[in-house]
């Protein structure tokens, strides 16, 4: 097996092991019995546990950067690209749910992940959502007085906390398709340019 099919098999690993177990109660030797392969094998690849967890968390939003942005490129409306923005996220939850537990709940509880680490996959995540409402104010679509810092935290914190209950709860009375559809218009309303 090549050394990048070793290395994906124990991060996919992880993430049914960290969804099934959490972080703190994961073993390298539970991981490495997911991944089929010896434990001494993962410490060719990782340092430790907290390790996995960093390259766990850069390499998955890595891949949904670049989703997001090939999904978005396609459009010119700025509302539609938030629209898809919100949907391909909150999507993740019916589509990698392991990995949406492992990024909603076990990096939150991770302490010394939250204190230590340079976050700068997430705020290249988050800045998509900056980036498209500086587009619409360019276009003269959005209010010229929205500060894309500001909305970029309070929309992505919508589509979080939602994505979070979506989690915790497997029983909703709506669709992702609706929450995603809904949380988009709330905030649009509140940054469309008045015609």
């Amino acid at each position: 097996m090549r050394t990048a099919d070793k290395h994906s098999k124990i991060i996919d690993a992880a993430i049914k092991v960290f969804s099934r177990k959490g972080f703190y109660n994961a073993r390298i030797s539970d991981i490495a019995k997911e991944a089929q392969v010896a434990d001494g094998t993962i410490y060719l690849y990782f340092n430790n546990k907290y390790d996995i967890l960093i390259s766990l968390f850069e390499e998955e939003i890595g891949k949904i950067i670049l989703e997001v942005k090939l999904l978005i490129e396609q459009e010119n409306d700025p509302r539609q690209m938030l629209r898809l923005f919100a949907l391909h996220h909150l999507k993740l939850m019916e589509e990698k749910r392991e990995l949406a537990e492992v990024l909603q709940m076990e990096l939150r509880q991770c302490n010394k992940f939250m204190r230590e680490y340079r976050n700068t996959k997430f705020i290249e995540y988050v800045d998509i959502i900056s980036a498209i409402v500086k587009k619409g104010k360019e276009m003269g679509m959005f209010r010229e007085s929205v500060l894309p810092g500001v909305f970029k935290r309070a929309f992505f914190g919508a589509l979080d906390e939602t994505a979070r209950l979506w989690v915790l709860s497997p029983n909703h009375s709506y669709t992702i398709e609706e929450a995603a559809a809904q949380i988009s218009a709330i905030f649009l309303e509140g940054i469309l340019e008045e015609r």
